[in-house]
């Protein structure tokens, strides 16, 4: 995963660059609580596209978490406070956001105890997470995130995960779901490529 990170940093686009991730985004915009004056963590920040609107909408601090160093290169200048970090071990002390920000990378585990019990514990409580993730039925019907490095196509990583394996692993987290939302694709086919899940920490 980290090498696959490396390799597409360079060109990682800042704000949503195709379609899916337009959807992708605006699903979890929808969802995102009041952010002012919040302590929010944008886990597998990237470029830091979600901590930049942490930022604009008056977060009193901002953590990005990536596992790539070269992502967090690429974050740094969006938030200072970088950490670099695995989903299923954050480096941050328990109870520290009031807000968890995820897009897009929940996936890449193959088991889904271990990453919601690492944002259920950096979660004060009545604390908000909101993530997103590849559709497993997009991923059913052979659709992948791929980028393009010289001329050569990469697949990243990817673990499907059914809404319902969200729900229970959510759940045993002590996280309760409050919103579960599938996001379609505009065309005539309406396959849902987007899962977003806003859930609250007891």
């Amino acid at each position: 995963m980290a090498d696959a990170y490396a390799l597409w940093a360079p060109t990682y686009a800042a704000a949503p660059h195709n379609p899916f991730m337009d959807l992708e985004q605006a699903a979890l915009l929808e969802l995102l609580p009041e952010l002012a004056g919040a302590v929010v963590v944008d886990l597998a920040c990237g470029t830091g596209r979600y901590a930049a609107i942490a930022r604009a909408r008056g977060a009193a601090a901002v953590i990005g978490v990536d596992l790539s160093q070269d992502m967090l290169r690429r974050a740094r200048p969006v938030t200072a406070s970088v950490a670099r970090g695995d989903l299923t071990a954050l480096p941050l002390r328990s109870g520290v956001a009031g807000v968890v920000i995820c897009g897009l990378a929940i996936g890449h585990v193959r088991h889904l105890e271990g990453a919601f019990g690492e944002m259920s514990r950096v979660l004060a409580p009545g604390g908000t997470l909101v993530y997103s993730d590849f559709h497993p039925a997009a991923y059913a019907a052979g659709h992948r995130r791929t980028f393009e490095v010289g001329g050569r196509w990469y697949a990243v990583e990817h673990h499907p995960h059914p809404p319902d394996d969200h729900r229970a692993a959510c759940r045993a987290a002590g996280l309760d779901v409050e919103v579960v939302g599938e996001t379609t694709t505009r065309d005539g086919a309406r396959l849902p490529v987007v899962l977003v899940i806003r859930a609250r920490k007891r």
